[in-house]
């Protein structure tokens, strides 16, 4: 993101300023429209990690009614065995939510990945 605004032209504000436009308008009418790609793809990835992240809620999570989607997964595997055919159907399941995010927003992702090593 801090590239993505680096990136945008100084001359954009510049010519708000000279419209009479102040900062907030600046911001709002300006900058924003320009960062609903970056901020669609940050999204994305931030749902993705979350979603995934399993180390965290395995220390902070003690009761097996507010386990994440990771540890309910590994709730499969025992010390001598593994349920692949409960894994495997869990992680179908698992993918689904991340997967409908993921086409709901692709466009945005996509132009905000293209764009991000872009120099202006």
């Amino acid at each position: 993101m801090r590239q993505f605004v680096r990136a945008l032209p100084i001359e954009l504000e510049e010519a708000a300023i000279v419209d009479g436009a102040n900062r907030w308008t600046i911001f709002w009418r300006v900058i924003l429209p320009l960062l609903r790609a970056p901020l669609a793809a940050l999204g994305i990835l931030s749902f993705l990690a979350q979603w995934n992240n399993f180390f965290i809620p395995l220390i902070m999570l003690n009761s097996p009614n507010l386990f994440t989607v990771p540890l309910l997964l590994n709730e499969f595997r025992s010390e001598y065995t593994t349920q692949w055919t409960l894994m495997m159907a869990g992680g179908v399941i698992a993918v689904l939510p991340v997967l409908i995010i993921y086409i709901v927003g692709q466009r945005h992702f996509i132009s905000g990945i293209a764009m991000t090593g872009l120099k202006a």
